[in-house]
């Protein structure tokens, strides 16, 4: 699980299929560890319904629970700037 809860926070938002790829994990372990994790409240899931080429493709949408990535460097808009 920690594996997994590593690469979320290193990559963001991810699917489900991309956390079996990328970790090596079979997808039915790691949908039994997202449904761990979730329970603890360290994850938040939700379900997606992509249509590729008009076939509709269903995944799970994993990221940290409250973890807000670090902004992105460069010019920060004028709005910012006078608050």
């Amino acid at each position: 699980m920690n594996e997994i809860l590593n690469y979320l926070k290193k990559h963001g938002e991810r699917s489900d299929k991309d956390i079996a790829t990328a970790t090596g994990i079979p997808l039915a372990a790691v949908h039994q560890n997202l449904a761990e994790l979730k329970a603890k409240r360290e994850i938040m899931l939700c379900d997606s319904t992509k249509y590729i080429k008009g076939k509709a493709v269903k995944a799970t949408i994993c990221r940290i629970s409250g973890y807000i990535p670090p902004a992105a460097p460069g010019r920060k808009s004028k709005v910012q700037i006078t608050l």
